[in-house]
């Protein structure tokens, strides 16, 4: 599970500005990672073009479509149930088409669209240039289905759409694709290889982010550090790349670098990153430039070198603990969040403790803790028997959460009595009297209201805090 998975948002319904030409009405939701919410941008961009304004009434829809995740059996099973009620909508409404995107398409393809018959079009992560060409086959009646994988699509000269949430902040994909071969991961097999997009590309997208009022970005990948530009291509060929390409490459502490100074005022933020890939360069970077956020999410997955070989997680526990610690005397704020899997195939409680005690090394701010579930097409599903069962995975997982739960508590506890600067995103879920907004450790703040605005930058005195909240008052 290299994409942390925010609960909070799954399911939600894309709603862009409209265009008054448009006579059809695109209905889609998105599931999984940010990566598909980013992708789901760029799915109504492409559409904006042909003729499709976004709606978030299901009963106004021309077209629904469901960007999907594979990452979790949970994911996919949440999916199935919306294709069905889709499909049942469609009884009343014949019209309406249904479409499948992203990392479910290749792998359920035939199943979805033959054998159940419960979508009309599937798209793969690759494809949705061609979306177009797939509408029109599917208002002529015929199904249509495109999930090639590409060696060069990075979607870098499309402008994507934005969520109309806060105007605050926003994604930039930067990579495409994984390259390291996980065992329980699906990501290789559902997105294909690592590919960069053009560094230029990049920057322009920031720059116009920024006129349009944007204060923080996210520079989004399956795995950011392994962001590598040499003229275009697969990073698995910049080994054949000439001396000039390799003279002039770009990779992600340089990239980084180029879009901190390129806007100074905007918030940079960056996920996700794998151990592995992460380089001093990056953190040095980040300590360069004021306006890149102090926080790193870093997946761990297990605190055992036994199960972290079964994983293919290309790095031991102590290696970990030494970037860690690089991390901590460079950059002695920054917050560092993990992803961690629980009841891995062959998991003993011996390699369970290891995981506590890597807990308790690092003492993350926050994390996102998941029990295994096996992946049809990994390497795990094939090699490795799904053993642990699952009363003991989820006594595990206890622990573990409530071991993060005491950390997240002994962080929050350390800003007590700082002033520090948050960018306001909104009005806070518990009171319409307090804003909420989130530090440059990523970690949410509240405050009272008082003359300011969603976008401002505010100093704000902490004085309380819960396990996952600073609380405080803002300080002129």
């Amino acid at each position: 599970m290299e994409k942390a998975i925010d609960e909070t948002i799954q399911g939600t319904s894309l709603s862009a500005e409209k265009n008054s030409t448009n006579k059809r009405k695109l209905y889609i939701e998105s599931y999984g990672c940010a990566m598909n919410f980013s992708d789901s941008e760029i799915v109504a961009s492409i559409l904006a073009t042909e003729g499709f304004n976004t709606t978030q009434n299901l009963a106004d829809a021309d077209l629904v479509l469901v960007n999907t995740c594979s990452i979790r059996e949970k994911a996919e099973l949440t999916v199935r149930k919306r294709l069905e009620k889709f499909n049942a909508i469609k009884k009343h409404r014949p019209h309406l088409k249904v479409g499948v995107l992203g990392c479910m398409a290749e792998r359920l393809k035939s199943k979805l669209l033959e054998e159940e018959k419960i979508v009309d079009m599937v798209v793969g992560p690759d494809a949705y240039k061609d979306l177009p060409n797939l509408i029109k086959e599917v208002d002529a009646g015929r199904d249509a289905v495109n999930v090639i994988l590409s060696k060069e699509e990075t979607y870098g000269d499309i402008a994507p759409v934005r969520l109309q949430t806060n105007g605050v902040g926003a994604l930039v994909s930067i990579t495409r694709g994984c390259d390291n071969m996980c065992t329980f991961c699906v990501v290789p097999f559902t997105r294909g290889r690592e590919r960069s997009r053009d560094p230029q590309s990049i920057l322009e997208e920031v720059n116009d982010l920024w006129e349009k009022g944007f204060k923080e970005i996210t520079l989004l990948g399956q795995n950011v550090d392994s962001y590598l530009w040499y003229g275009g291509g697969l990073k698995k060929d910049f080994v054949k790349a000439s001396e000039m390409q390799k003279a002039t490459a770009v990779d992600f502490s340089n990239l980084l670098g180029m879009v901190a100074e390129a806007q100074p005022g905007m918030r940079i933020r960056f996920s996700t990153s794998n151990p592995q890939d992460m380089t001093l360069d990056v953190i040095r970077t980040m300590a360069k430039y004021d306006n890149i956020c102090n926080h790193i999410h870093l997946p761990v997955q297990s605190g055992s070198n036994r199960i972290l070989k079964e994983m293919n997680r290309l790095h031991t526990i102590e290696e970990y603990f030494e970037l860690i610690d690089n991390i901590r005397e460079i950059l002695p704020d920054c917050a560092i969040s993990q992803d961690m899997i629980s009841g891995f195939p062959t998991e003993t409680e011996e390699d369970h403790q290891a995981t506590l005690a890597a807990l308790e090394y690092v003492k993350y701010d926050f994390g996102y803790m998941y029990l295994y579930s096996e992946r049809p097409g990994t390497m795990a599903a094939r090699k490795l028997e799904d053993d642990v069962p699952m009363e003991i995975k989820q006594r595990r997982l206890a622990e573990i959460i409530a071991l993060q739960r005491e950390h997240c508590k002994y962080r929050t506890e350390e800003h007590l009595g700082n002033i520090e600067e948050v960018l306001i995103e909104g009005t806070s879920k518990k009171s319409d009297a307090h804003w909420m907004g989130r530090n440059s450790q990523n970690t949410v703040v509240v405050f009272p209201k008082e003359n300011y605005k969603v976008g401002d930058f505010v100093n704000v005195k902490i004085n309380d805090c819960t396990s996952a909240t600073l609380i405080g008052e803002a300080i002129n």
